[in-house]
């Protein structure tokens, strides 16, 4: 079967235009409808629901703020809790004196005793008192303190500061000492592993199989001297 087109091409330009007008107003009137709902589905989530939400959260918070000031011993429960929460930095700053024997054992010559040790862990500062077999083994602790150090961030800053023989005194079988020195605040860090590095100058008591007593009584004779 033969069709023949008899419309003129102008004519069927006129058609498709119309067919193409018909087309744009249609998309058009769809996303208008879309853009009318949006609009007004964002009015109503700020104008109502929002406000909606707004109201029942303040109820809530009047509720509750009702509620906790009717609490019995508010303040003090509150006193609590913030001191409880407190508890956690604190014990980070208090320091790590379990420490101490360990590094005094790893410092003090095996031929020293100690008879009177303070230490202010405020001052970061030291007081040892005791007494030596000579006065050269005195002198080598002192410089054992001197030049111990410990590992930071890849470097080995000095552990003791300020490290001075304030007094000693010589008898027939030995020698008494005062030392005074600073200490870094690290070594006893409880939030930080230390390690002490001794240099190899005398031999302490930690490498002994079976050392001394390290710390003496102060005798007469001793306070005498």
């Amino acid at each position: 079967m033969i069709q023949f087109n008899l419309l003129p091409e102008v004519k069927l330009e006129y058609i498709r235009a119309q067919r193409t007008k018909r087309m744009v107003v249609g998309i058009s009137v769809l996303a208008s409808a879309a853009a009318l709902f949006l609009l007004v589905m964002l009015s109503l989530t700020v104008f109502v629901f929002q406000k909606q939400h707004m109201n029942h959260l303040t109820s809530d918070i009047a509720k509750y703020g009702k509620d906790l000031q009717s609490t019995q011993d508010l303040n003090k429960i509150l006193t609590v809790q913030g001191q409880l929460g407190s508890l956690p930095s604190l014990h980070e700053q208090k320091p790590e004196v379990n420490r101490l024997i360990p590094y005094i054992k790893q410092l003090t010559p095996a031929t020293a005793s100690i008879s009177s040790l303070n230490v202010d862990f405020t001052a970061d500062t030291m007081t040892i008192t005791g007494a030596a077999d000579s006065l050269q083994t005195v002198n080598q602790f002192v410089d054992t303190l001197k030049f111990t150090t410990y590992a930071q961030d890849n470097s080995s800053p000095k552990a003791f500061s300020n490290v001075v023989l304030s007094s000693f005194g010589r008898a027939d079988k030995g020698a008494s000492y005062t030392i005074t020195l600073g200490f870094a605040h690290d070594i006893f860090d409880n939030t930080k592993t230390v390690q002490l590095t001794v240099p190899n100058i005398i031999t302490t008591r930690s490498e002994l199989d079976k050392p001394g007593v390290l710390f003496e009584p102060v005798t007469n004779s001793k306070a005498a001297q």
